[in-house]
């Protein structure tokens, strides 16, 4: 009994002087937050059905700017428009750095364009925002790759006849072409199995990021990377995405032709051969790797998510979807395909494309950011490392820039005259430094490929309007739509 005693006053003490010492060695200044544990940090108030839920019942205790701890990484969450921009636009620099997540430096481990920092994420970017503009981004002959994508897609919705069907294979297999091509060089077929196993290894990661056994590997690192289970899984699955870009490197390396790239590959590597021999050059073959399947990923599954939301959105709402097919006959007519010099004659399209971003929302979180030095914000002081949140949720969704943030409305982007009206607050491809580099082709996929359809077809759900469920499923830091029917009549 006594030994019992004895043990039980001895962890007790050890856990006083934990918390003491925790106490101490946090940082003073900072923005308010929950009470935050050892070991445990703040996850004790994290509950509910996702991260952006429980930040979001913080937020109505401790305002737009507050501190959470996920294990012992501090964290500061921004939110709302005022603040977002004050640190993203206002305060660029310092708040432009990527977080380094224990996930990402078990999987891509700093390499490629999404996660890196310094000067690795500056020549990446750089090089794959001059290369995706040579290989058309922006200019006509991405266009016509994108037209020429949309024709086979339509072909295969004509082959449904009018039943119901689940959109998401035929729609992600069409967008993710689109990226392939820029980066590949090719398109594939939609019956192809590898590029299908591809797709199937990103989305099965997607779900797994939400998982408590991933979640508990992003809090307790050194420990749980002994140990087996359900989150090694996810690490299987980025190696194997892994392997099928370096397959696809290698076919390009078999056939280079310096004088001629034909894609973002061709290109790297060509760069690749004029720095060998150069000390720390960023352009190798793990970067190479890497920076494609970032390319991959980011020209995929936002586009063909926001892609399937809208379809159901419009659905939903077939009286906006009326109002939108009006102004494709008087602009466009039924014959002709649709253009991209179109988008400026059609205001109500335009703006329908920018509802449907802003009120899916589809990265309500984004990816976090660190903070590159000791920071002054807002009169708070941000100690270098810190990650930070910002709630892109709390942008799109501010009151103080859209009437109704909660209600699907595309006036919330035309003026009293029916003109396109831009919002400040629009930033559904994030803002800053850290901005999404395909923005301009994902504007051009989302115009072509609504009007192409709504121009072909007609929206029909085996359900009523009324039932029609448009709330979303989280899946880690993104949201997308729930599984559904749809049928497409032709016109």
């Amino acid at each position: 009994m006594r030994t019992c005693l004895g043990v039980f006053w001895a962890l007790g003490i050890l856990l006083l002087l934990l918390l003491l010492l925790w106490k101490k060695n946090c940082p003073r200044n900072l923005p308010p937050g929950p009470p935050s544990w050892p070991l445990l940090g703040s996850l004790l108030h994290l509950k509910g059905p996702s991260l952006l839920h429980s930040l979001l019942k913080l937020r109505e205790q401790y305002g737009d700017v507050f501190t959470i701890y996920l294990g012992s990484q501090r964290a500061v969450v921004l939110c709302g428009y005022k603040m977002v921009k004050a640190a993203l636009v206002d305060q660029a620099e310092e708040f432009g750095a990527r977080a380094k997540l224990s996930i990402v430096e078990k999987t891509s481990k700093g390499y490629g364009i999404a996660f890196s920092n310094g000067e690795t994420w500056r020549q990446l970017r750089r090089f794959a925002l001059t290369s995706l503009r040579n290989f058309g981004m922006g200019k006509r002959s991405i266009e016509e790759r994108i037209k020429e994508e949309i024709e086979f897609l339509t072909e295969e919705f004509r082959k449904t006849q009018g039943s119901p069907f689940n959109p998401t294979f035929l729609l992600r297999r069409s967008v993710s072409n689109i990226i392939c091509s820029v980066v590949f060089g090719e398109r594939f077929q939609y019956g192809d199995q590898e590029f299908q196993t591809l797709l199937n290894l990103i989305q099965e990661n997607l779900r797994r990021v939400d998982t408590v056994w991933v979640q508990l590997y992003g809090l307790f690192p050194q420990v749980l990377k002994h140990l087996p289970g359900p989150h090694n899984r996810l690490f299987e699955n980025y190696e194997a995405q892994k392997k099928f870009a370096a397959r696809m490197v290698q076919k390009h390396e078999d056939n280079l032709d310096p004088a001629s790239p034909r894609d973002y590959i061709d290109t790297f590597l060509i760069q690749m051969c004029r720095e060998r021999g150069t000390p720390g050059t960023e352009f190798h073959q793990e970067n190479l790797i890497v920076s494609a399947l970032d390319l991959f990923f980011a020209g995929t599954e936002t586009i063909s998510s926001t892609l399937r939301y809208g379809l159901l959105l419009l659905t939903k709402y077939p009286e906006i979807t009326e109002r939108i097919q009006e102004e494709i006959e008087q602009v466009i007519g039924p014959n002709r395909a649709p253009a991209m010099e179109d988008r400026v004659k059609m205001p109500y399209t335009d703006a329908v494309i920018h509802e449907i971003q802003r009120f899916i929302d589809i990265n309500p979180l984004g990816i976090p950011h660190s903070v590159t030095c000791d920071t002054e914000f807002m009169g708070y002081t941000i100690p270098k490392g810190t990650f930070v949140f910002f709630v892109f949720n709390t942008v799109l969704h501010d009151p103080t820039q859209f009437k109704a943030p909660e209600t699907f409305d595309p006036g919330h982007f035309l003026d009293e005259g029916g003109t396109f009206k831009k919002s400040p607050a629009f930033i559904a491809f994030s803002a800053g430094k850290r901005s999404c580099p395909g923005e301009s082709l994902a504007r051009m996929e989302l115009f072509l490929y609504l009007t192409t359809i709504l121009q072909r077809f007609t929206l029909m759900s085996p359900i009523a309007s009324e039932e029609i469920d448009i709330t979303p499923e989280y899946s880690g830091f993104g949201v997308a739509p729930r599984q559904y029917q749809l049928c497409l009549i032709p016109r």
